[in-house]
């Protein structure tokens, strides 16, 4: 067993009991157990390295205890990105903008990309419309910018247009329309994939009007289409719905046409 004068000096230094480290002491243990119990789990990871450290007793009380505070803002930053990434269920979640092909003909700005990086066009509630022939990565780089919203704090969904519309019709026959509308609605950054592939329908149509009304001046939102902008009033086909739908989407919007071949095809080379 410890001695008194080795558990005094123990609980002075910070160390463990033993030399081989087995336990620390009782004070130690209090100190862990009740950051944890705070979720101040970045800062009791880093008192644990410095205790396992024995240079870390040369420095003082103030170095170490702003390396600790350092800690635990680094460690909920980057929970935070891994919840809000998962939350995101980007259809390429390792796409990021460091990785963008800027090769000559795809008619990618470096500048721009990097202004929409800084993710001021979300602060902004503006919206970003990318379109161009299939396989030229728009999807791509749709999640590269929803990656980046969600590294500056940005909520962000991926949602295939097909695929919400179907999700919509049958919210309306379950009574989870209106609470599903209200959980778009908080999404900083909705990103719609795919838009006009399929007709749509009154009941999509009048959908699409509610979600982006929701939208205006308050979020922003995404969309990847291959037909292009000047196309998408006579794909919604009613000049009426037309006009209020593409009021909120177009306003305020960056638009990003890509060019060039499938990217698919050149991967199979």
């Amino acid at each position: 067993m410890a001695t008194a004068a080795a558990r005094e000096r123990a609980r002075s230094e910070l160390l463990p009991l033993t030399p081989e480290g087995d336990f620390i002491t009782m004070m130690t243990h209090h100190t862990l157990t009740q950051l944890k119990t705070m979720k101040l789990d970045g800062m009791a990871r880093a008192l644990e390295e410095q205790l396992a450290l024995p240079a870390a007793a040369e420095l003082s009380f103030e170095e170490r205890f702003g390396m600790l505070v350092d800690r635990e803002l680094a460690w909920r930053d980057s929970r935070r990105l891994e919840r809000l990434l998962k939350l995101a269920k980007l259809k390429h979640p390792s796409a990021c903008l460091e990785d963008v092909d800027y090769r000559s003909g795809r008619g990618i700005d470096k500048r721009l990309i990097a202004t929409l990086g800084g993710c001021d066009w979300v602060r902004a509630a503006h919206n970003l419309l990318l379109s161009g022939p299939t396989g030229v990565g728009k999807t791509w780089l749709a999640c590269a910018l929803g990656q980046a919203a969600c590294r500056q704090g940005f909520s962000v969904a991926y949602l295939r247009t097909p695929r919400l519309f179907q999700e919509l019709r049958i919210a309306r026959g379950d009574a989870s329309y209106t609470r599903r509308l209200a959980q778009l609605a908080k999404i900083d950054v909705l990103l719609l994939d795919d838009w006009g592939l399929n007709p749509l329908d009154q009941p999509a149509r009048s959908d699409l009007l509610e979600i982006l009304d929701d939208r205006v001046g308050t979020r922003s939102t995404i969309v990847t289409s291959q037909l292009p902008v000047d196309q998408w009033y006579g794909y919604l086909n009613d000049p009426t719905l037309a006009d209020a739908i593409l009021d909120r989407l177009i306003h305020a919007a960056h638009k990003l046409v890509l060019k060039g071949e499938s990217l698919r095809k050149k991967d199979k080379v």
